[in-house]
């Protein structure tokens, strides 16, 4: 009962604020006291009990007095560090100051006249040492996460008496977790962890200023509040940054493995990880080196963050945390016996955010991970997800963040290389079962992501086919059930009507031919799966050499599609469709998003030429090949339309059209004004590299029909024995140089990234809902 009347005693505050029009004297301690007594426990009580119509009423009518509520409570903190926090009644009274700043904030930043209240300075402040808000709530939260017997653990003698004075403790000792640059590892306590997830939530909140501003503000916004956070002004710089990473990467959620344990006992650790994780990417994001401040054209300070992530170097480090992220992110896909009975943690999508930018901005690491097979722990949860999430309309940024970082990955050579190593099935994936290797399963779920994703993945497909193209070379052996895949894949992409039903639909025939004459002419050798299944299905090839292209057979491919009305999907080839396959035992087939699931919206996909530059993966010496290869039909010819085709002012069509495969209905493409036209089709059907291919063909076709004739074989093993010993060497054309498409940092993606992680964080945090009912102009959030 006595916890109902303190709720009670503190809602009759709230009301008592929101419902007075006069200013309510700054000095009324009596008052303000209230808001931060110990009649609030936890934060899920200040976010009942202070509704957001009533916070954005007070802002309307009474901003003075919601001026002062923030003032008195941010002072309140500062007050509380400046006397060290030695007591329980203080920290208790510093966490529901931090709560009621987390409930406040973000309506405060929604409007943008308020932005520039946080960084006035504080009334009570005297003149020599004016400092704004918003610093003073940094250096405030900042101290508080390194108060000894509050947020971590005491390393001196215990005792309010003998507590250290804040301001001048070395936080350095007190970094959280061990792990890169601190090799203690210290207590740890449910209270202080606890705490601490309190407390960075706030942080997060002051962070969130960017949601506020819509997309194309977003990308030259300076955000002041993380500027600050990462700069050299704030002496918790280095220890934050490690106890952040240290956190993440030394967490293990399911510990000594007793089954059922986190049913039995609540984890503090989790909350505390997941809002650690999100604060690192969020400073992460702010990369301020060379940028400069649009209101004082200053030099903006650099991003400590950043800066201490890019100079990790030593294999150790490197190791603990490919470890720590490559354990939480295999973490939901580990099999049990006992059905639920170890921990599951859902950090996924942040993971794969703080991947990325550590190879973005630390290119060793990406070096190490690709230094041994432990990349394919990285690879496998990816394809995973990018599997389970396909037909998920909800989860399509997943499935975006999945495809760059392995086109990131894809740009070096080790990985087309360890993607050799066997595949033993682990995981239940609801694809076909197959014997093979991680190359084998990339293609797999490639080949599914194509064919039965929903419509919103159609402008990957560019993405999908370049990252298999820059493997290709690599690729020892293709397993039967990947060969066919990719042969389906070919049969679909070149269907008439779909090669004219949008400008770049053709780039995807380019890609797959590339592909097939990468592994023609540098893996001929183990590669005799993928070339009984060319030699099988060698009339696509005809078909495409012999392509229609004159403007009757254009319209009659078009109007028979037309008469299907099924534009907009793949054609389904019927070999494809006359094999049931079984999918692995254990697997669920991938379901369509719960109606009603909360969706932030995202950036449209980056077009693949402007995410990528073009590389000779061969020594300088053979680099002189490069920029002529003529386009005279000949397999030498570009491999990729979109090189070559130039618009009236020079920038390439894959410029300048964004890469929506066929998602357009027929009145837009009306609109657009675009139709396939036989000069179209001709500019691009002689540069189709098929001479490989042909010249292939040529050779063995003959032999296989002799050898099938003269033993009167039905049997494939012994054709497939047959090509495993046969060579092509001196017959096939003079290879072509390897072409690898890297992926170049762009405002484009930079952008989407931007959108994404805050959108993920938007939904993630729903206990408290931080943002939600807030104007947020970021992204707009949408039900499926």
């Amino acid at each position: 009962m006595g916890n109902a009347d303190t709720k009670l005693n503190f809602r009759k505050a709230v009301v008592q604020l929101t419902s007075k029009n006069q200013p309510i004297d700054a000095s009324d301690d009596n008052f303000w006291d209230q808001f931060w007594s110990e009649s609030v426990t936890n934060v899920q009580d200040v976010f009942a009990l202070v509704p957001g119509a009533e916070i954005r009423a007070l802002r309307e009518e009474s901003p003075n007095n919601l001026a002062t509520l923030v003032y008195k409570a941010v002072e309140k903190m500062v007050k509380i560090v400046d006397n060290s926090c030695r007591t329980q009644r203080e920290q208790h009274t510093a966490l529901n100051c931090a709560r009621l700043l987390t409930r406040v904030l973000p309506y405060m930043l929604e409007e943008q006249e308020w932005h520039s209240f946080f960084w006035s300075s504080l009334p009570a402040a005297a003149e020599n040492e004016s400092v704004p808000l918003a610093q003073s709530l940094i250096n405030a939260i900042c101290d508080l996460l390194f108060c000894p017997d509050f947020t971590v653990t005491s390393t001196k003698r215990s005792g309010p008496e003998r507590a250290e004075e804040l301001s001048s403790l070395d936080s350095c000792e007190y970094i959280w977790a061990g792990g890169v640059g601190f090799a203690r590892s210290p207590a740890s306590s449910a209270q202080h962890e606890a705490a601490r997830t309190e407390l960075l939530r706030l942080l997060l909140t002051c962070c969130s200023e960017t949601v506020y501003r819509p997309p194309q503000q977003a990308a030259t916004h300076h955000n002041k509040w993380i500027a600050y956070l990462t700069s050299s002004e704030n002496r918790h710089a280095l220890p934050l940054f490690t106890s952040l990473l240290n956190t993440v990467c030394s967490y293990d959620p399911v510990g000594l493995g007793v089954p059922y344990n986190h049913l039995l006992f609540a984890d503090t650790l989790e909350p505390l990880v997941e809002v650690a994780l999100q604060v690192l990417i969020v400073t992460l994001d702010h990369d301020t080196s060379n940028a400069v401040n649009e209101e004082s054209d200053e030099s903006l300070p650099d991003n400590l963050f950043i800066n201490y992530l890019s100079r990790i170097h030593r294999d150790e480090d490197f190791g603990l945390v490919l470890r720590g992220v490559t354990r939480l992110l295999n973490n939901p896909l580990q099999q049990t016996y006992l059905p639920n009975s170890s921990k599951k943690v859902a950090l996924h999508q942040e993971l794969l955010v703080l991947f990325w930018k550590m190879c973005d901005y630390n290119k060793k690491f990406m070096y190490y991970v690709l230094k041994s097979s432990d990349v394919l722990e990285v690879l496998v949860p990816i394809l995973y997800h990018l599997n389970d999430s396909r037909a998920d309309q909800s989860r399509v940024g997943l499935m975006h963040i999945g495809v760059f970082i392995l086109l990131l990955l894809s740009g070096e050579r080790n990985f087309g290389v360890r993607l050799n190593k066997p595949y033993t099935a682990t995981v239940p994936m609801d694809i076909p079962v197959f014997t093979g290797t991680h190359a084998d399963l990339l293609v797999v779920v490639f080949h599914k992501i194509v064919t039965t994703g929903h419509q919103r993945l159609q402008p990957l497909f560019d993405c999908l086919l370049t990252i298999l193209v820059n493997v290709s070379p690599y690729l020892k052996t293709l397993s039967m059930v990947a060969s066919t895949k990719l042969l389906h894949l070919l049969e679909a992409f070149s269907t008439p009507w779909f090669l004219f039903s949008q400008p770049q639909n053709h780039h995807l025939v380019f890609f797959l031919l590339e592909m097939f004459n990468n592994m023609i002419q540098y893996q001929f050798d183990g590669n005799s799966n993928l070339v009984y299944t060319i030699i099988r299905k060698r009339g696509v090839f005809h078909n495409l050499a012999n392509l229609p292209h004159e403007h009757a057979s254009i319209a009659r491919s078009l109007a028979a599609a037309e008469r299907a009305r099924d534009l907009s999907a793949l054609p389904r080839s019927r070999s494809a469709e006359s094999v049931v396959e079984a999918a692995m035992e254990g697997s669920r087939p991938a379901q369509p998003a719960e109606p009603g699931t909360l969706n932030p919206t995202l950036p449209d996909t980056p077009a693949i030429a402007t995410m990528t530059e073009r590389e000779s993966a061969h020594p300088p010496a053979r680099e002189q090949l490069l920029p002529r290869r003529a386009g005279d039909g000949e397999e030498g010819a570009e491999p990729e339309g979109a090189e070559r085709e130039r618009d009236g002012e020079g920038r390439s069509v894959a410029h300048r059209d964004s890469l929506r495969v066929s998602e357009k209905s027929e009145e837009e493409r009306a609109e657009c004004g675009w139709k396939a036209s036989s000069e179209w089709v001709a500019s691009w059907r002689g540069r189709l590299p098929l001479q490989t291919i042909m010249r292939l063909l040529q050779v063995l076709v003959p032999q296989v029909e002799k050898i099938c004739i003269d033993k009167g074989l039905t049997d494939e093993s012994e054709i497939l024995r047959f090509l495993q010993h046969g060579t092509l060497v001196g017959l096939l054309p003079v290879p072509h140089p390897i072409l690898i498409r890297k992926y170049q940092p762009n405002a484009g993606t930079a952008a989407w990234f931007r959108t994404y992680m805050w959108g993920v964080i938007y939904i993630r945090n729903v206990d408290p809902p931080i943002w939600y009912d807030t104007d947020v102009k970021l992204f707009e959030i949408q039900r499926v």
